[in-house]
């Protein structure tokens, strides 16, 4: 009888101590951060579009001639060539 009353004692007290399931975690999508204004879109010399915020200028080429490039601009290039 005391074997019986403690099973039945255990069994309840394990269903009182169970946890709520866990729900999953919502991952928030992260806004591209706004980006800076008075920028200006250019045509590169290797033919793709890029967005600059410097001002173009004006540099002198190793060959004697001069090349357009914009500056400041959006990923890892500070200095890109135009076309013309």
């Amino acid at each position: 009888m005391r074997l019986l009353a403690t099973l039945l004692l255990s069994v309840s007290l394990q269903g009182a101590y169970r946890l709520p399931p866990v729900k999953p975690i919502q991952v928030a999508h992260v806004a591209q951060a706004p980006s800076r204004k008075g920028g200006r879109w250019y045509f590169a010399d290797n033919g793709h579009a890029v967005y600059c915020f410097g001002p173009v200028r004006v540099l002198p080429q190793p060959e004697g001639g001069l090349q357009r490039v914009a500056t400041f601009c959006q990923g890892d290039r500070n200095v890109v060539p135009l076309r013309d």
